[in-house]
């Protein structure tokens, strides 16, 4: 009797993160492997930020969307899109209100960790060629080696053409590797700090070992490689100066579990958020009433820099399109709100010692509000203002989404950055948000699929906001 005697107060005041799977009915569960399905199809279809941009400009057309041309005129229901050197996209829905009237914006990225070729990659060594590589974001060096990778990217040459190149993803297709030394003779190695047991000058990706027959000259398997790729591809050694190429792990999403329950695949972060806000802005079916927009940013993993980075001025551009003038930008921002979609790690009880737990995201439980990201003192970070948090709570209780609340890890432990510092300089209301993800930046990361329906799910009540 004593256990229920508070059961009315216990359930009104205390927060308690639950299991997603407990809280929503058969038909949700059904719609949750749905919404899966498709997004692993844009995993595999998008593994570098220009085949994200390109897919996501093929889903875009198919839903009506147009390319945002200079003088065009906007009206209420018009669906846009304008991509910034095929490696970042903003989309948009007009809305109802003007669009100085303010907008709903889900900012997230494309960029993923991978490694990148250095400008002049291809060299020979005791009979073996290989691709030198520069890594590209935080990633444990030593989880790069030994799987199978996929070349990808374009060659641009000096004629103006470009070559785009994609080898590994087939089945028929060879693979590439980065090779580690034998545990029989890595008593030296086994010794070394994680950081520094493989470093990146190791991360060279072995590409072939057969010479020229009856060539006696120097770098004759580098050799033929070169001819190789000018017979398939008609580029020269010269050509990597002036190419944007990246080796990535040569997988497959594929569903975790015997329930099928979560999805293990290269690309997480931030693809399982870069999609759901292009899948919510998609399943928009009457007009907002305030301009939804999708951003999907480039360079976050390094920052945010560059021309097609959320720093750059691409997406002023784009807003300023769509208000009719840089006059009304100051005001639109002023009264936009924005979603910054990054993922969070998730809960990992195998190594429980870098979170505290009552503030961490958990997998299963819903997508993941952070009131602020940053690292140790909150450095880097942007902190939403109480109010805002306040109504996305509100919307997303309204509008029937698994929510939960959660900061990276222990307060010292670490930490990382989002794009909402770069909305939040724009004078632009902005909240993380994100699905909560176990393995992190490695070549395969691990989410759960009722939390990636969920992010989805928020977004298109944000977007739908009156």
């Amino acid at each position: 009797m004593s256990d229920k005697k508070y059961e009315a107060e216990r359930e009104a005041l205390l927060y308690k993160v639950k299991n997603g799977h407990t809280l929503i009915t058969p038909e949700e569960k059904e719609a949750a492997r749905a919404y899966a399905g498709r997004y692993m199809a844009f995993l595999d279809a998008g593994k570098t930020e220009r085949e994200c941009v390109r897919e996501a400009v093929r889903l875009a057309e198919s839903h009506g969307f147009r390319a945002l041309e200079p003088g065009m005129e906007l009206k209420p229901g018009d669906k846009v899109y304008l991509a910034t050197y095929g490696k970042a996209l903003n989309l948009a829905v007009i809305g109802r209100r003007p669009v100085a009237d303010g907008t709903r914006i889900a900012a997230a990225h494309i960029d993923n960790p991978r490694l990148d070729l250095k400008p002049n990659p291809l060299y020979e060594d005791d009979g073996m060629a290989f691709l030198q590589t520069h890594y590209y974001g935080g990633i444990k060096k030593y989880q790069w080696t030994t799987v199978p990778m996929a070349l990808h990217g374009v060659v641009a040459k000096k004629d103006g053409t470009v070559v785009e190149i994609c080898v590994g993803e087939k089945d028929e297709d060879p693979i590439f590797i980065v090779t580690d030394l034998l545990i029989h003779l890595a008593e030296a190695q086994m010794k070394k700090p994680l950081a520094t047991g493989v470093t990146a000058e190791n991360l060279n990706v072995l590409v072939g070992s057969e010479p020229l027959p009856e060539d006696e000259g120097s770098d004759s398997v580098k050799l033929a490689i070169l001819i190789y790729l000018n017979e398939t591809y008609g580029i020269t050694e010269a050509d990597f100066l002036s190419a944007d190429l990246t080796m990535t792990p040569a997988s497959k999403a594929r569903d975790l579990g015997f329930d099928r329950s979560m999805i293990a695949a290269y690309g997480h972060d931030d693809r399982s958020c870069s999609f759901a806000a292009l899948d919510a802005l998609f399943a928009l079916e009457e007009i907002p009433e305030y301009t939804a927009v999708c951003c999907l940013a480039d360079k976050e993993e390094i920052g945010s820099m560059g021309v097609t980075g959320m720093q750059s001025q691409a997406f002023e551009y784009f807003m300023e399109r769509l208000c009719g003038g840089a006059e009304r930008l100051r005001e639109c921002f002023r009264n936009s709100q924005c979603l910054s979609a990054d993922v969070t790690n998730a809960f990992d009880p195998t190594w429980p010692e870098v979170s505290d737990k009552q503030n961490n995201a958990h997998l299963g439980c819903g997508v993941c509000f952070s009131k602020y990201t940053g690292a140790r003192g909150k450095s880097g970070s942007s902190e939403a203002p109480a109010e805002f948090v306040a109504k996305i709570r509100r919307l997303c209780d309204e509008g029937g989404v698994v929510w939960q609340m959660g900061e990276l890890g222990k307060v010292d432990a670490g930490g990382g950055g989002t794009v909402a510092q770069y909305m939040a300089n724009r004078n632009i209301l902005t909240l993380d948000m994100g699905v909560p993800v176990l393995s992190m930046h490695a070549p395969m990361e691990v989410v759960s699929k009722l939390d990636c329906y969920m992010t989805c799910k928020a977004m298109g009540v944000f977007f739908r906001d009156k």
